[in-house]
């Protein structure tokens, strides 16, 4: 029998100094947060998010952006080879798609499930082995904070206040206290940091 406590939970995304994870223009204003996307400490930070990890958590809009954009970094022998790493991973892994609206996956090696994010972790930690990774997706990382199931949290942190946009920490979130388990400082200020949840 699967022990259910043996798989972690981690997130990842990037974020500016004021914690926000897009600017004040919503979603698509990624200014404070793209030119960091692609430096080496950046792309070195990518290959230690998914290294551990079997299961992609997603919430739909990243499922859907994320299709028209690794696949063909995968295929693309040119690409940085950390960058198709996390690519070729993305493609092949398990996937879940965390969505009230779509009706069949968007991906191959993926499937939608309309339920809370903490039942769907619970299923996934009894029947699998290896991290369970919710990639770069704020609605589901919010969600599994709010239900304090975060095991590790993978953060670039961008040296940008954006002054307006969405928060990664809601006011409201249970306390909780991390420890750091890596860091590294880049060329521009960035900061890749992995922390882990004390318990």
């Amino acid at each position: 029998m699967t022990n259910p406590t043996a798989r972690r939970v981690t997130a990842n995304i990037a974020i500016t100094l004021d914690g926000r994870y897009h600017g004040p223009g919503g979603p698509a204003d990624m200014g404070a947060i793209v030119g960091y996307a692609t430096t080496e400490v950046a792309r070195d930070h990518l290959t230690r998010i998914w290294e551990g990890a079997t299961t992609a958590l997603l919430g739909r809009v990243h499922a859907e952006g994320f299709l028209g954009y690794w696949p063909t970094v995968a295929a693309d022998e040119n690409a940085d080879p950390r960058d198709r790493g996390y690519a070729k991973w993305l493609v092949d892994t398990e996937k879940v798609v965390l969505s009230t609206t779509l009706t069949e996956a968007p991906w191959e090696r993926a499937r939608v499930v309309d339920a809370p994010v903490a039942d769907v972790v619970a299923e996934l930690k009894a029947t699998g082995e290896g991290d369970i990774l919710a990639n770069t997706s704020p609605t589901v990382i919010k969600a599994l904070l709010a239900a304090d199931l975060v095991d590790r949290l993978y953060l670039l942190i961008c040296p940008e206040i954006a002054g307006g946009g969405q928060r990664l920490f809601d006011d409201g979130l249970p306390g909780s206290r991390w420890k750091v388990a890596h860091q590294e400082i880049g060329e521009l200020g960035e900061i890749a940091v992995i922390y882990d949840r004390i318990r």
